[in-house]
């Protein structure tokens, strides 16, 4: 998928094992974080920091949904360990990290940043290397550059 391309609707658990359903939640922009293991080092600082910054994205109509492969019972721990409240979705069968090029050549998540719109268009793509990540002011100042806020 690429920018300006139209997103399928998907469905996956969150980190309290209940259904998502993207075209539901499309009441703002979804900014959809695929990474690539949750309690490592460099993901905990990436969700935590869009977890402490949410009210400053929602400002923006800007929803947070993380996405990696591991299991709905990981996320949840690792959900509560760190107070992230926003929904971290489990993709096991990485149907949807496929989809969206967020996986490297060993089958894991990359570390991937992809802004769909209400309209349910791919608004905005990035990837970083594993060790970065684009924290919440990064974010929003390439937001305001491509005039997307």
């Amino acid at each position: 998928m690429k920018l300006g391309d139209t997103v399928e609707n998907f469905i996956l658990k969150d980190q309290h094992n209940v259904n998502f359903d993207l075209y539901a939640n499309l009441d703002r922009d979804i900014l959809l974080v695929f990474y690539p293991k949750d309690n490592s080092p460099v993901c905990t600082k990436q969700l935590v920091d869009y977890s402490l910054n949410q009210r400053e994205l929602d400002n923006y109509g800007i929803k947070i949904v993380g996405v990696n492969i591991d299991p709905v019972d990981s996320h949840n721990e690792f959900c509560q360990n760190n107070k992230i409240d926003f929904p971290v979705l489990s993709d096991p069968d990485k149907i949807v990290s496929t989809r969206f090029d967020a996986l490297n050549v060993l089958g894991q998540n990359k570390r991937k940043l992809v802004l769909i719109g209400k309209d349910k268009k791919i608004k905005f793509e990035r990837s970083t290397l594993p060790i970065f990540f684009v924290d919440t002011r990064q974010l929003l100042l390439e937001l305001r550059k491509t005039q997307l806020i």
